[in-house]
């Protein structure tokens, strides 16, 4: 829990513990939206196996904060704080956890937040879709010095501030989702994540919680499953983090998604 333009689910809002099934027939790499009572009820009992894609072996996290509000408070005090948390995060014992999933070609082990930008060009409406999001990527890396190239291992997370709607595989942030991971031909590997602006994806929690709660999720789904589907996964149940949507623990002073674990059997 990749232009392309390729995935998404359909959910509503009234659908409680309701399977969540991909559009286009694509693999599911969003985080749904909250729902009341969020105890795992999978009907099939999930079971991650390998598809024999790439994995994130050592990921390097840099931030993208886009749009002029990142630059002035209670936003900037937001995305340093974001940026604290993946310093932290990606040395902790959740990368420890991901180990389980190491293979011979692609062995998980610990990663680094290697920098952050804010952008404020190209000037954001109220809505932003996935191909607008991959071309200022792909714009970034070809003529922004600060942008570090594309490697098997660098993820970039874009981080959309208030009031604008991510429209992505025909489905929209605050109504279908809450943050998605996917890659630009396999070689360019990143995460969306909309501000919390709703219900749905405060999930009861305060906005750097919740921030940090989903981006767990699509850190770790991207880590175990880079190109979406052909990684680890479940066909019944999806990715690493949506089996385990909203179960949440501290991880040192950090909110973050419990994850599925093969070898333990649970959400951990």
């Amino acid at each position: 829990m990749a232009a392309m333009s390729r995935e998404t689910v359909q959910s509503t809002a009234t659908e409680q513990n309701a399977s969540i099934l991909p559009a286009h027939g694509d693999a599911i790499r969003v985080v749904p939206l909250h729902q009341p009572n969020n105890a795992l009820d999978a009907a099939i009992p999930p079971q991650l196996t390998y598809r024999n894609g790439p994995l994130i072996s050592a990921v390097e996290v840099f931030t993208v904060f886009w749009g002029s509000a990142w630059q002035h408070s209670p936003q900037l005090d937001i995305s340093k704080n974001v940026n604290q948390f993946f310093t932290y995060i990606v040395t902790s014992a959740l990368m420890d956890q991901l180990a389980e999933y190491s293979v011979p070609s692609h062995p998980i082990g610990l990663g680094r937040f290697t920098g952050t930008t804010t952008l404020t060009t190209p000037r954001l409406g109220r809505t932003v879709t996935d191909s607008a999001i991959q071309h200022m990527l792909q714009q970034e890396i070809s003529t922004n010095k600060s942008f570090p190239r594309p490697s098997a291992n660098v993820l970039y997370f874009v981080y959309l501030p208030p009031h604008v709607k991510v429209i992505q595989g025909g489905g929209a942030s605050c109504q279908v989702f809450c943050g998605y991971h996917n890659d630009i031909n396999g070689q360019i590997l990143y995460a969306v994540m909309p501000y919390p602006g709703c219900t749905g994806c405060m999930g009861g929690l305060a906005p750097l919680d919740a921030l940090t709660s989903t981006s767990s999720h699509e850190l770790c789904e991207a880590i175990t499953d880079a190109i979406p589907g052909q990684g680890w996964y479940d066909d019944a149940n999806g990715e690493i983090g949506d089996i385990c949507a909203w179960r949440t623990k501290q991880v040192g002073a950090y909110t973050v998604q419990l994850e599925w674990s093969n070898a333990s059997n649970a959400c951990i």
